[in-house]
């Protein structure tokens, strides 16, 4: 069975490794539609061995299509994605827009993937922040151990988590430094070469961020609503690539061998972490892959019942295109059986 395909947003960087992975994964398609802006109209982007000239999103018919992926943003979301579902188009979308509406699954295959099938009840399935994304994939096996209390995740960051601009304005400051060219600032609020910033998205009342608040409200849709959970989400001067220092305390006892056992069966896990130079991931070596890799795993005595490791994964990949396509897999195996246009 093979299933036409849109994605929106073709020209981003979401949208383009959307169009990637998809290929990447031979995800049975009869036809991709690569949609964008008015302005973006015509624009080539590759799809495998294929080029695909970009469709606008203002006239495109979601009716010619089984699944859209959307990576446009909430604004196209709002507007678009309620037009695509009532259309009958199945919207898997990256946005926030949707993630905590009660009829909207949030989903991440590895840790809750029966609540896809709430998906009838708007025709919309939304993708987790990216941040909360790899969290949650590390921390699934962990629950399964023993119940998870509280979790402390300091984050940071890579700058394509804010978009093409954002990582043209790390790679103009960084050059702009070396040459005594002026700083300047147009994405970010302070400079991010040679810098991290500890302030992503808007300041809420309580004083943490909205990308703080997300990570939490999201783990606990997802995993758990009784865990207790603070994060400090940052911005650091890395292109691709996220991290996160995770402390979690367990309401019983949890050895570090069952915890690296865990890992290790756990899909969408790779567990890398020797005790000497070089035998951690960072974000460099997680660039184009798939999985979300764990390292530094130790007990954290300042707690009882508490564990720590390092957690990164390609934020462009599993924080955001990897889980759609992978949620579009899920959906087509569980659910969406035949395509709408099939014979």
């Amino acid at each position: 069975m093979t299933y036409v395909v849109a994605v929106v947003g073709a020209t981003g960087n979401v949208g383009r490794e959307m169009l990637s992975i998809l290929s990447e994964r031979k995800f049975p398609v009869a036809r991709v539609d690569a949609i964008a802006s008015r302005r973006s109209q015509g624009r080539e982007v590759s799809f495998g061995d294929k080029t695909l000239k970009c469709q606008a999103l203002e006239n495109y018919d979601f009716a010619k299509a089984d699944i859209a992926l959307f990576a446009a943003g909430s604004g196209p979301a709002k507007d678009y994605a309620p037009k695509a579902a009532k259309a009958g188009c199945v919207v898997i979308d990256n946005s926030s827009l949707y993630r905590m509406d009660d009829d909207v699954p949030l989903i991440v295959p590895e840790v809750n993937p029966e609540a896809i099938a709430d998906y009838k009840k708007r025709n919309i399935i939304a993708n987790p922040n990216c941040s909360t994304a790899q969290l949650v994939v590390a921390l699934k096996p962990l629950h399964g151990l023993a119940k998870i209390k509280r979790v402390v995740v300091a984050t940071y960051q890579s700058v394509s988590g804010a978009g093409n601009a954002a990582m043209d304005e790390l790679f103009t400051q960084t050059r702009g430094i070396f040459v005594n060219d002026e700083m300047k600032r147009e994405h970010f609020t302070k400079q991010i070469a040679f810098n991290v910033i500890p302030h992503i998205d808007e300041f809420m009342k309580d004083g943490a961020t909205k990308e703080e608040w997300k990570m939490v409200v999201e783990t606990q849709k997802m995993l758990d609503p009784d865990i207790a959970m603070s994060a400090t989400c940052v911005r650091v001067p890395v292109f691709v690539g996220h991290s996160e220092a995770v402390n979690i305390e367990f309401d019983s006892a949890v050895s570090l061998d069952a915890a690296r056992q865990a890992l290790e069966s756990a899909d969408g896990v790779l567990v890398v972490d020797r005790r000497e130079d070089e035998g951690y991931v960072t974000p460099v070596e997680s660039v184009g892959e798939f999985e979300t890799f764990v390292s530094r795993l130790r007990v954290d005595d300042s707690v009882e019942h508490g564990l720590a490791l390092w957690v990164v994964s390609d934020n462009l990949r599993k924080g955001a295109a990897l889980n759609a396509v992978q949620i579009a897999e899920l959906l087509t195996s569980a659910h969406l059986t035949q395509s709408r246009f099939s014979d």
